[in-house]
């Protein structure tokens, strides 16, 4: 089955619910859970977002799932339990996840450099800045796939910085969805590192890069190796780098223009199969199937009998692989964060403007999807919308009022 395939109705059954208890036999306070309800309706009244779906689980059990406000502004259709989103950079934990897959298959580990699958990268440079001109000087090592998922390959986003590096990303095809995954590895590794690998944390383009070395190690498709791997496993029916017309009413939308800056709101369609299989950002999904895949997440790496993942190697992804000695750029990381390989972990208890527990892992998408998980208290959370640039807002709030209820 086809990633494509995966999500038409018609040739897959819909994504099976997780079980569900009332919020007050899980330790989760009902009237607490109603409020946030209540908050994030005010924010809809507001305008701030269109709609938002939100869901709560401890002790495996859902205690909450709602759908609030509306699916599209364009449209009378209430936001729903299955609507359909951009997870964007939600993708990263699940390709982080078939990555490690392949570690524990022995096809690869952590320490093998990346140009031993994509030889385009031993001949890639480190962009200094040298009196105000980008000179180019070679790495002090290789680049290694520990590197990409943790972020400290020396790549980065386009929209990450504007320094010389930066721009020559931004002039490129990078961003298009037309170029193959072959295609965008080997420009990727064409442009000037902003680091020597390892020096820095820099948010990036990393994780597309292991979709690419997941087709060459595997032999497949990047979207068809993660519907054998995890997708058809989880049951994670509706996951995929598009969605068929079927559900064209079930698309979740953002407003045109940004409701704080008036900015222009673009985001891809999500009914067109994209050439590029971005493994950074390319996949769309529902709540309840992402649910899924955080359920796993929570078992240690199993969900219904199919073993995803060895609960040794989720606990290395679940570790900060920074520690003191990388320094972190952007904002991205909260202060008493670390990153793991795929997830963002928090390493103290304090420190961040917002609650949580010590190893809670996590990561979002830049359209304004969010998850969660905390071992500590058993606690997941799967919150969606479609308001990129309200995430920083919605992403604290959720977490604010989520943490109120635990009991």
């Amino acid at each position: 089955m086809n990633a494509h395939a995966a999500l038409n109705p018609v040739s897959a059954a819909p994504t099976p619910p997780l079980p569900e208890a009332r919020p007050e036999t899980l330790g989760l306070s009902r009237p607490r859970l109603q409020a946030m309800s209540d908050a994030f309706q005010r924010e809809i009244d507001k305008g701030t977002v269109p709609g938002v779906t939100v869901l709560v689980a401890r002790g495996g059990q859902v205690g909450w799932f709602e759908a609030l406000g509306r699916q599209s502004p364009a449209g009378a259709a209430p936001m729903a339990r299955d609507s359909i989103f951009r997870i964007f950079s939600m993708t990263k934990p699940i390709v982080s996840v078939a990555v490690m897959a392949l570690v524990e298959d022995g096809h690869l580990l952590l320490g093998d450099a990346v140009a031993k699958f994509i030889p385009e990268f031993a001949d890639q440079k480190v962009g200094v800045v040298n009196g105000g001109r980008l000179e180019l000087v070679p790495p002090r090592r290789p680049m290694t796939v520990q590197d990409l998922l943790r972020h400290t390959s020396g790549l980065t986003y386009e929209h990450q910085g504007d320094g010389p590096v930066h721009k020559i990303y931004q002039d490129s095809r990078v961003r298009s969805r037309k170029i193959t995954n072959a295609e965008h590895a080997a420009l990727v590794a064409s442009f000037p590192l902003v680091c020597h690998p390892g020096d820095e944390f820099n948010y990036s383009r990393s994780t597309d890069i292991l979709g690419r070395i997941i087709e060459i190690v595997s032999g497949k498709s990047l979207g068809s190796f993660l519907t054998e791997r995890v997708l058809a496993p989880l049951r994670m029916t509706e996951t995929g780098f598009a969605t068929s017309e079927a559900n064209a009413n079930r698309l979740a939308e953002p407003f045109a223009a940004d409701p704080w800056t008036g900015d222009k709101v673009a985001l891809f369609n999500m009914l067109e199969q994209p050439v590029m299989e971005s493994g950074g950002g390319g996949l769309v999904s529902t709540t309840m199937d992402y649910a899924r895949f955080a359920l796993m997440l929570r078992n240690g790496g199993t969900l219904d009998g199919n073993r995803i993942i060895g609960r040794k190697t989720l606990e290395l992804m679940a570790s900060d692989h920074l520690g003191p000695g990388v320094p972190v750029n952007g904002t991205l990381l909260s202060p008493g964060h670390g990153f793991g390989l795929g997830f963002a972990v928090r390493t103290q208890a304090g420190i961040a403007p917002f609650p949580g527990s010590v190893g809670q892992y996590f990561w979002s998408g830049i359209a304004g999807t969010f998850f969660w998980i905390d071992p500590k208290e058993d606690l997941f959370t799967v919150f969606m919308s479609q308001g990129p640039g309200q995430r920083d807002f919605t992403r604290t709030l959720v977490r604010d009022l989520v943490y109120a209820a635990v009991e």
